[in-house]
């Protein structure tokens, strides 16, 4: 039987194969014994349960857009139809669906020319029934099983196996190809499903073979044929294996033999090995006393740093004291800037008052020389009227003197005379007098003015050549950045770097670090330079001896002794972590977050000394002000900087001294117009100073000279004034009588003389006011002056303080840094500890293992005074000896070893080569057997088949012959239609067609009886008959079909059926025509 069928018990298939064969040798006799038909028709009552079809329908399915669905009866179906009415579709559809190819259809040769023309795929749906006690998987498919098939354009087909309910179960093949194997469901069966073609073919082969071959498919004689011979190769292929296997087991025996003989032959070593296991045993031990001796060294050392942790705890603690004692330092620096700039805002109103008491000593020194100068104007009145007095006196005087005498006349001439001379006299001391305060006062000023030049030029001759200087590191640093921090430092770094690959320095100094440090944003350049300051041009150390070293190189490439500071802090991997007391602002970077800093000594670095941590970077002073003086500066936050550079405190700011970044600046050549263009404006402004210095000098030049002068002219006059003065009084003395008209003109003129001399006086005292103001108002400018130093030495005192307020901060950095480390350190000497506590812990388990293992091997313990490692030479010496020993005899254990293997490998292989041939022998005697069972069911079948074939053929009246040659493999047919009218041949193919087809009826039922299927399948099977014999190929199949409920026929005709009696048993399924626009047919029953 077929290999699919292999998985269905023996009994079943007798079973039903014995009910067939009764079955099919009673057909003949229906008419004839009532009783047998009685009991025929007990059996018929019997409805199949499993494998029949129960519906079928088609979408899209060869030229039809929708078949069906149409519904099987149990027993008999006739699908009746004209041409194209569907009858073939639904033949097709039932070998696709049930897994036949295309070819045994005879409908085409692939899948893709099923579906209809225009439409993407075909479905076919096939339910069959899943009853009785061959049903499949009834608990998982229910009482039916649905079969979805799927054909794409393209000749792919899919399947969905679905349960009653229509849960897909499956879509695999192999579960379909299970399926059919338990019903036993042979599509490509010409006896399960015989299509016209296949009939045709049949009738019109001329070949016996063929004839032989079509029956021995039929009754899947062929399989078993098949499978005989594929048993008979696998015998021949064992035989070879068997022969094979005899040949190993030759060697097998050979090698058993001779590893017998070395085992037999074996010497004993039990001296040696019983020495070995001696001094395994104090191997154990000595091993024990070594582990113990090691464990002392660890609880010295864990003991010892238990004990120095006191140290480091100390240490900590004093660290945390100097950081109180440095905060407290900065505290106090802190209360003294405070206190000083309290100091200068103090000043400030007192500078104020002192400059207001110079402006106004200055307004009354304006004021008298006003009345000095009215003075001097009354002076010069008076004296006018002095003169006309004086001339109108001596004119009377000489018209008395002609009359009194010429002696008389010439003292009142001489009078006259020295009076005039003397007031000339005295008016020229006065005017020398204002010109020497006028000299005196110019030089006094121009020397003032002089200095402050002075001052000025120096200054700017100062800032000339720092400008200077910078444009030309700016110009050189357009190829090298580095020369904006010097021109020595390229040569500097380079020195550092041989030394560093001499390997002079332990760590390589860092610097300078504005060099190594570079803005997210250039608007805050100046910001971070007037932050950093001296920092950017620093270098750091990570000990004191690279800083000695790194000082001994600095002096040989820095100028004038003007080195870069040094800062020496341990070196750290890692960037420290900040952010307890760092500020973070959510819209102002730190310092920390505004510069991009690759090396993390760098970053600690500047944590340390500047605490950039806590630093606000504010690009708008007023902004920064409200932010840290509002009274809620951000948290952290000690100190900001706008962009302009001004530093910004929560209760001062200070605005910073330089305009324009040095080092971080983005547009060089930018930098170097505004150098030049400042250097430009300097040096014009230099000549000016040039040009006022040298007139002042000219000023006071010539200022000396008058004054000497003045001061000469003076004293002569002072001189002739006094020898006047000592004539006139002289002369004055002398009595003369007086005339009464001269008389009143000489008290007024002696009048105009007392005013003269009372204006002189308010002139001289005017004079004098004026110099004792003009020494209060040079006073209180000095005082001003002064005042105003005082505050200007305050605020640079207060720079001063600055820095120290700084360093002092940074000496906290450092102490808060020392801290840290002692405290990383300490928890580095705990780390330690716990280490040595869990390396002791892990040896001393270790020393506890090895000791539970030397009692193992020696319970006692052993006091070995020799080392392990004497011990282990030893054993070892003593396991080359034994190895030389075995490797001249082989090893005991590998000898019983391969003593025993090779013994069991033997018994294995001649005991497998005796069941080899043990199985061939009876396997051949189960061929033979099955062989002759097998020829006689060919017999037994091909006798039933022609009982049944010669049956069919004389209930026509026909008579008939078929012959089987088994040897050669032939089946003959011969057939007489009636017996009057016999021909010679008896030739099939002289049949007519009507006789043909009969006759194909009556075989294909004979096969039918010896066959086994849940369905029978005939297309067109009466196409060629006349209407005798399809009336009587219709009863006979009919008969069959009654006497076989438990079976279902299909039948496809195009004739009608209209003849056939009513019977619950028979379905016709009427097609309708073919409607030629739409291509539809509808199935009614």
């Amino acid at each position: 039987m077929s290999k699919r069928r292999s998985n269905s018990t023996a009994g079943q298939n007798v079973s039903k194969r014995s009910r067939i064969e009764d079955e099919g040798e009673d057909i003949d006799s229906l008419q004839e014994d009532p009783f047998l038909c009685q009991q025929l028709q007990c059996v018929a009552d019997v409805e199949s349960d499993a494998g029949i079809v129960e519906s079928i329908s088609m979408k899209n399915f060869m030229c039809h857009s929708h078949l069906g669905p149409f519904a099987f009866g149990s027993n008999v179906n006739f699908f009746v139809g004209n041409n194209g009415s569907g009858k073939s579709a639904v033949l097709t559809a039932l070998i696709v669906a049930l897994g036949g190819n295309a070819h045994a259809t005879n409908r085409g040769l692939s899948l893709k020319g099923f579906v209809k023309e225009g439409e993407n795929s075909a479905d076919v749906s096939i339910t069959l029934r899943n009853k009785g006690k061959d049903a499949y998987k009834p608990e998982v498919y229910s009482s039916a099983i649905i079969i979805d098939l799927r054909i794409t354009r393209d000749g792919l087909r899919s399947y969905k196996l679905k349960s009653k309910s229509g849960h897909i179960i499956s879509t695999k093949k192999e579960e379909l190809i299970s399926i059919l194997d338990n019903f036993n469901i042979q599509v490509n069966n010409p006896v399960s499903v015989l299509t016209q073609e296949m009939s045709k073919h049949f009738l019109h082969s001329k070949g016996e073979g063929d004839k032989y071959k079509f029956f021995m498919k039929a009754t899947q004689l062929d399989q078993m044929r098949e499978d005989f011979i594929y048993i008979k190769q696998t015998k021949h292929v064992t035989n070879d294996k068997i022969e094979q296997q005899n040949e190993g087991l030759k060697e097998l025996k050979r090698k058993y033999l001779e590893k017998e003989d070395r085992y037999k032959s074996l010497s004993s070593l039990d001296e040696l090995r019983d020495k070995l296991q001696e001094l395994q045993k104090q191997m154990a031990w000595a091993l024990v006393i070594e582990m113990e001796k090691d464990l002392e060294p660890v609880r010295e050392k864990l003991q010892a740093d238990r004990q120095s942790t006191v140290k480091y705890d100390e240490k900590v603690e004093e660290w945390k004291n100097k950081i109180e004692e440095s905060e407290r330092k900065y505290k106090q620096i802190q209360e003294k800037l405070e206190a000083i700039t309290n100091q200068v805002q103090d000043l400030q109103p007192k500078c104020a008052e002192l400059k207001a008491e110079a402006q106004k000593r200055n307004t009354d020194l304006k004021t008298v020389e006003v009345t000095a100068h009215r003075c001097e104007a009354n002076l010069r009145d008076l004296g006018k009227d002095r003169d006309q007095l004086s001339s109108r006196i001596k004119d009377l005087k000489l018209s008395i003197s002609q009359a009194l005498g010429t002696e008389s006349q010439d003292r009142a001439n001489r009078v006259n005379q020295i009076q005039t001379d003397l007031e000339n006299l005295r008016h020229q001391i006065s005017t020398l007098g204002q010109q020497i305060d006028q000299y005196e006062h110019a030089i006094s000023r121009a020397k003032e003015e002089q200095g402050k030049m002075r001052k000025e030029q120096a200054a700017l001759q100062r800032s000339i050549e720092a400008n200077k200087r910078n444009l030309l590191m700016v110009e050189r640093s357009r190829s090298n950045r580095l020369q904006r921090f010097g021109e020595h430092m390229p040569a500097l770094l380079n020195a550092i770097e041989e030394a560093h690959k001499r390997g002079q320095f332990k760590q390589k100094p860092r610097g300078p670090l504005g060099y190594l440090i570079s803005l997210k944003d250039t608007e805050l350049a100046l910001a971070v330079e007037v932050c950093l300051k001296g920092s950017l041009q620093a270098f750091t150390c990570d000990n004191h001896d690279d800083e000695r070293l790194l000082q001994s190189i600095m002096a040989k490439f820095c100028p004038g002794g003007r080195r870069p500071v040094i800062i020496t802090s341990q070196f750290l991997p890692q960037v420290h972590d900040t952010r307890r007391r760092a500020v973070n602002h959510p819209q102002y970077p730190s310092v920390l977050q505004a510069l991009e800093i690759q090396d993390p000594v760098v970053t600690n670095c500047l944590i340390d000394q500047r605490g950039i941590e806590s630093i606000l970077l504010i690009k708008n002073r007023t902004e920064a002000r409200r932010l840290m003086q509002g009274g809620n500066p951000p948290r952290n936050c000690t100190q900001a900087f706008s962009k302009e550079g001004d530093q910004i405190y929560n209760n001062r700011n200070y605005s910073a001294e330089q305009a324009r970044a040095k080092y971080f600046s983005g547009d060089v050549e930018e930098d170097i117009r505004q150098l030049m263009g400042e250097i430009q404006n300097q040096e014009a402004q230099a000549n000016r100073f040039q040009q006022q210095m040298r007139k002042l000098d000219e000023d006071i030049k010539q200022n000396e000279s008058l004054l000497r002068r003045a001061h000469m002219e003076q004293k002569t006059t002072k001189d002739k004034a006094n020898k006047l003065q000592l004539e006139l009084t002289d002369l004055m003395n002398v009595e003369e009588p007086q005339s009464e008209d001269v008389q009143p003109l000489e008290e007024d003129f002696q009048e105009i003389v007392s005013k003269i001399s009372v204006k002189r006086v308010e002139h001289v005292e005017a004079r004098a006011k004026m110099a004792d103001l003009k020494v209060l108002y040079e006073k209180a400018e000095q005082e001003y002056k002064q005042h105003k130093e005082r505050i200007s030495t305050i605020a640079e005192e207060a720079e001063a303080i600055k820095e120290e307020l700084i360093k002092a901060d940074q000496a906290v950095m450092k102490c808060r840094h020392h801290k840290e480390h002692y405290d990383e350190k300490r928890s580095t000497h705990l780390r330690n500890i716990q280490t040595l506590e869990a390396n002791l812990k892990s040896k001393e388990e270790e020393l506890q293992a090895s000791s539970a293992k030397a009692s193992e091997i020696c319970a006692e313990r052993m006091d070995i005074s020799r080392t392990a490692r004497s011990l282990d030479t030893e054993i070892n010496r003593l396991k080359v000896k034994i190895s030389t020993q075995q490797d001249q005899q082989g090893d005991p254990k590998e000898i019983v070893r391969q003593y025993h293997e090779a013994l069991e490998n033997y018994k294995n292989t001649a005991q497998q080569v005796k069941n080899l041939k043990s199985f061939i022998n009876n396997l051949d005697k189960v061929m033979d057997h099955r062989l002759q069972v097998y020829a006689d069911l060919r017999s037994f079948m091909s006798a039933r088949c022609k009982y049944y074939f010669d049956s069919m053929l004389a209930q026509r009246g026909y008579s008939g012959s078929m012959t089987f040659d088994h040897k050669k493999e032939t089946l003959s047919i011969s057939v007489q239609p009636k017996k009057g009218k016999k021909n010679d041949s008896g030739d099939m193919r002289s049949l007519s067609g009507g006789e043909r087809s009969f006759s194909t009826v009556c075989f294909v039922l004979s096969l039918w009886a010896i066959t086994e299927a849940p369905f029978r399948c005939l297309d067109e099977f009466d196409v060629y008959m006349d209407m005798v014999n399809r009336r009587i190929s219709m009863d006979m199949m009919l008969r069959v079909a009654a006497s076989q409920r438990f079976r279902q026929f299909i039948f496809l005709t195009p004739q009608s059926m209209s003849s056939l009696p009513d019977s619950k048993f028979i379905q016709i399924h009427q097609l309708k025509d073919p409607d030629r626009d739409q291509s539809e047919a509808d199935g009614n029953q």
